[in-house]
Parts: C-alpha cells; structure tokens; sequence
C-alpha cells in the first residue's frame, strides 16, 4: 500500500490515503488464496449486504477463486430496507454469483428478537406498538463534552419524531436485542460454510474493525478478513477499480438494523468515514494534530476530541479482539 503523507491541502482527503487499487488487489487476492490452501478449504461464503464493504469483498473473493467457489447469502429480516436486497442482488449478478436467500425474520421473532426490543423501549415510549419505528444515535463527538451518549428516536405512525436520552440499561437492553440480529446471520453463514467446505469471508474494513464496530460471535466472527487492513476511503479506490456498481458505491454507509433510516454516521462514528479515515490514520501514524487538521477540515481541538473517542472506543471495545480467557496457557498443537 502507498500512503502520501506529504498532503495538507484541506479537503483532499484521498492524496494522504492514496493506494494502488492494482497492487492492493493481487496481495489480497494472493492472501486469500493462501489462507483457504492453509485451513483446507474449497471456498468462500459471505453475507451480502449490498453495502460497499461486502460488495468489494465479493468482488476480491471471485477474483481469488471464482464465482463457482464463492456462496453469497442474503439474510434480510423484518427491519431490514428492501433497497439492500436488491443492491446486493445486483452486485451477485455483476460478479457471477449464484446467491442465496435466508430471510431471518422468523427465526428473531422466535426468539423475542423484536418484542425484547420494544420492551425496553417501551420503558420509555410506553405507546411504542406497530406502525411506530425508532433508531439509536450517537452524540456529537466534535462537541468534546466526554463520552459520547446515545440516544433513541422515535417515530409514531403519524409522522412525528421525538429524541430521548436513554439509561443505560435501556441502551443496554435495545443493543442487545439488535445484537442477536448480526449473530443470527453469523449461524447462517457458518452453515453453508460447513456443507460446502468454505471459509466464512468477514467485511470489516480498517475503520470498524479499530473501533469495534462489530458484534463479538456475529459479524466480528469470520475465518479470513480481507479488508480489515485497509481505510473505507481505500475501499473505495477498490470498490471503483473492481467494478462495484455506482448504485452501491453512492450509497452512504447505513447499519440496516434499525426500522428508522439511519447512517453509520450518527450511529457509532459521529463523523463522515473520509473525516474519521484522516483521523484515524493520524492518530495510527503519530501525525501532529495541526497537519490532521487541516487535512481533515477540523479544528486542532476538534482533531483532538475525535482522538480521544478513537482512543476510548478503542478501550471500551477491547475485549471484542479477545479470545476466551483461560486458566492456564494451553499450547498450540504442531503439525509440522
């Protein structure tokens, strides 16, 4: 990967996280194919979202071994935009892959997926019932007060909006409920990948596997990562060089789990990916604030404060990189 750390010319972002789509490509495609010769495995599976992310790693995995050996799966669920399935149902055609369609909607109301949800809503809004919708959003973290504190919005079937902050166990409560939405689809991946012989292909890119925007035993659990290397503005560059088609890539970003249209934005990072890629990268890089700044748009102290919320999520999501704990060390058995 080339990386220019010469620019400071506010607003072009894309020069210091500038990479060879071509090189970037044939390493990863390289990786791959080592890592299923390595785990013993004939393909790949993935879920497909119809997001920039898994449509770029569909693309690299059809590179790595072709579309007969990669399973792409749709798993859309009651909450879930019809616009992501038929997005991702135009990146399997583009690619060649024959895809699969696992809705998961019974399978959440079976287990109180939804009700658990709106229970704890409920909490709050006790009129919450069918026809309202709701999403969870972050605060500002440009505003430097602290620890950023989630809120919940919600819409009545009349259209009207109202934005309340939420104890934590009712934050709590709501999360863990969603949360059974991305390990749900997890147990669908790791079933086809177990009737075919395939390794199960993770999207993170840099920016949400550094921060922990992922669900430890649902979309945090994969065999290989291809991306998690690389900054979504890099995902990008590669998504243009691979042929993603421009009716994912002028997407923004969303999470697609919430009944309310809401971007990963004002969800989780509090500001657009390109801004939190300079960030991040400057904080990874050891860059002053003063250059980060004027590359990114910001302020030094606004540069600052979004430093300190990579730095604290980075703490707080820690334990989602861990695996189990144990007792005592337990070496790894040699093949050699």
């Amino acid at each position: 990967m080339s990386i220019c750390l010469e620019t400071e010319r506010p607003g072009q972002l894309s020069d210091l996280l500038e990479t060879d789509p071509t090189a970037e490509t044939e390493a990863i495609v390289s990786s791959l194919r080592a890592q299923l010769r390595d785990m013993r495995k004939r393909g790949l599976v993935l879920g497909l979202s119809g997001g920039v992310d898994s449509s770029v790693c569909l693309a690299l995995a059809v590179r790595a071994v072709g579309p007969k050996k990669v399973q792409c799966i749709f798993m859309p669920e009651t909450d879930s935009d019809p616009q992501s399935l038929e997005l991702g149902q135009l990146v399997a055609e583009t690619y060649g892959c024959e895809p699969v369609t696992e809705d998961i909607g019974p399978a959440l109301e079976a287990m109180g997926c939804y009700e658990r949800r709106d229970a704890f809503i409920r909490q709050l809004v006790p009129d919450y019932a069918a026809g309202w919708a709701s999403k969870v959003v972050i605060g500002n973290t440009l505003s430097g007060e602290g620890y950023n504190i989630s809120s919940l919005v919600v819409e009545d079937p009349a259209g009207r909006q109202s934005k309340l902050r939420m104890p934590p166990a009712v934050y709590l409560g709501i999360v863990a409920a969603t949360n059974m939405k991305q390990r749900t689809r997890k147990q669908i991946e790791y079933y086809h990948a177990d009737r075919l012989n395939f390794a199960v292909l993770g999207t993170p890119n840099r920016l949400e596997y550094d921060q922990g925007f992922f669900v430890k035993g649902g979309d945090g659990a994969a065999d290989v990562k291809p991306i998690a290397h690389l900054y979504k503005s890099q995902v990008y560059d590669l998504a243009a060089y691979l042929g993603v088609p421009k009716e994912v890539t002028s997407r923004p970003p969303t999470t697609d789990t919430y009944t309310l249209e809401q971007t990963q934005e004002e969800f989780y990072f509090s500001l657009p990916y390109d801004r939190m890629d300079i960030c991040l990268f400057g904080i990874n890089n050891g860059l002053p604030a003063e250059q980060t700044a004027r590359t990114a748009g910001l302020t030094v102290d606004e540069v600052r404060h979004v430093w300190a919320d990579i730095d604290a999520k980075r703490r707080a999501t820690r334990y989602l990189h861990q695996g189990p704990k144990l007792v005592e060390p337990v070496p790894e058995i040699s093949t050699a």
